[in-house]
């Protein structure tokens, strides 16, 4: 039990840190070379955001756990909204923009509704898979061409690339951080898997809790930093972007390594549970956002209340197993 919860702890915080230095290191790597911001921010820095939930899931499906890599998408998004947002709201209310309204904001939902008809048969796929990876590219070129039309269109990204690092050192951290991330991911799995035998908990319920949990920790520093910044719009665009991006890049991997059935409980417990917070999501900002209110601290409990809830319905699941 020990070495197990070791291996998922220093797991959870090298594949934190070496995400972030892959990204840096890959992110000055291609301004070095000339490539323009924007292609760099929609690429490189926007998918980087799900870098550990991706090389966890890939990891996960070689492994033949695929219920890990799914719980991992999805409780992630969970943990985004109830845990994430809902601190965030506590700590500082947060003004909502006509902009996140009719753009982020609709497109995850149809992104988590459409997820639903990819799972509600039990099985994930190839052709489900290869689905999910071209909603990804069409939703990249969306946010190019929404970036390409703003007047300020690299100013979200410019603090996250990188723009005095020399080629030697951008190479370091890139080789580096790909290492200790793949490393890192590799014994993450492994603590994972050794507790759910040990203790004949469902790989679901760990890759939806303990790994969500800790995956989901860098959008949460992220977000109260930008909401004690007054910078509301990536507080609140990091937990939409990042939860389009799980279920689009991380959910299709799976399909796409070892495509088949998976355990009920993922899509009967967590995808619908995934689907109703992010409906009380949807709805509080379009509602909010028309009557120019904030995401303030009444909300910001329901969420957290949410995800608690959410996390006793799995202890007891996990427990009467």
């Amino acid at each position: 039990m020990l070495l197990f919860s070791l291996a998922i702890l220093a797991g959870l915080v090298l594949l934190v840190f070496s995400a972030d230095r892959f990204v840096a290191g890959s992110a000055a790597i291609a301004n070095n070379f000339g490539v323009p911001h924007i292609i760099i921010g929609v690429t490189i820095v926007s998918l980087g955001t799900s870098a550990p939930e991706i090389i966890v899931a890939i990891f996960a499906a070689l492994d033949g756990k695929i219920e890990i890599a799914m719980g991992n998408a999805l409780g992630s998004n969970i943990a985004n909204i109830g845990l994430v947002l809902g601190v965030t709201a506590l700590i500082a209310p947060i003004p909502i923009s006509k902009r996140l309204i009719t753009n982020e904001n609709l497109i995850m939902l149809a992104v988590t509704v459409g997820a639903g008809l990819v799972l509600f048969n039990y099985v994930i796929g190839l052709v489900e898979s290869f689905s999910l990876l071209v909603a990804l590219v069409v939703f990249l070129l969306w946010i190019y061409i929404q970036h390409q039309r703003s007047n300020s269109a690299n100013d979200e990204f410019e603090e996250n690339i990188p723009s005095d690092m020399a080629n030697k050192k951008a190479l370091i951290w890139f080789v580096l951080g790909l290492a200790v991330l793949i490393g890192s991911a590799r014994l993450l799995v492994w603590g994972a898997v050794g507790i759910a035998n040990q203790y004949a908990i469902s790989e679901a319920i760990i890759g939806a809790t303990i790994i969500a949990i800790g995956t989901s920790l860098p959008e949460l520093a992220a977000s109260v930093a930008s909401a004690l910044k007054k910078h509301h719009d990536i507080a609140i665009g990091n937990i939409l972007g990042s939860n389009i991006f799980n279920l689009l890049a991380v959910l299709a991997v799976p399909g796409l390594i070892a495509p088949g059935g998976f355990a009920a409980e993922v899509f009967d417990r967590d995808y619908w549970f995934m689907l109703a917070i992010s409906l009380v999501l949807f709805a509080a900002l379009f509602v909010q956002g028309r009557r120019n209110a904030k995401l303030g601290r009444y909300l910001g409990t329901f969420f957290v209340i949410s995800y608690v809830t959410y996390g006793y319905i799995v202890f007891l699941a996990a427990t009467a197993a």
